[in-house]
């Protein structure tokens, strides 16, 4: 038997946003896919797409190595943006 929530919509910023019942489960932060279906609304989650980069591939790639100080050190030089010649100084 499938269950059944009231729920009212309000209004959130220039939206209007519908809060959904905890007995749902859904939780917070959860992206959902909304549209319109012959003149009603049809709610449902979203496709979960990965958002961060996933760590597995670090030591696949065994000849990468991390610089040293001393490879992290620039030369000082003058830059000519725009006809402005640019120095960074410490």
């Amino acid at each position: 038997m499938t269950k059944e929530y009231r729920a009212k919509t309000f209004k959130s910023g220039n939206s209007v946003a519908l809060r959904l019942p905890a007995g749902l489960g859904v939780e917070p932060g959860r992206e959902m896919r909304v549209r319109e279906e012959a003149g009603k609304f049809v709610v449902e989650p979203a496709d979960e797409t990965p958002r961060k980069i996933k760590g597995d591939w670090i030591g696949s790639m065994p000849w990468l190595k991390p610089l040293s100080a001393e490879d992290r050190e620039f030369e000082e030089r003058e830059l000519d943006w725009e006809g402005k010649l640019l120095r960074r100084d410490g």
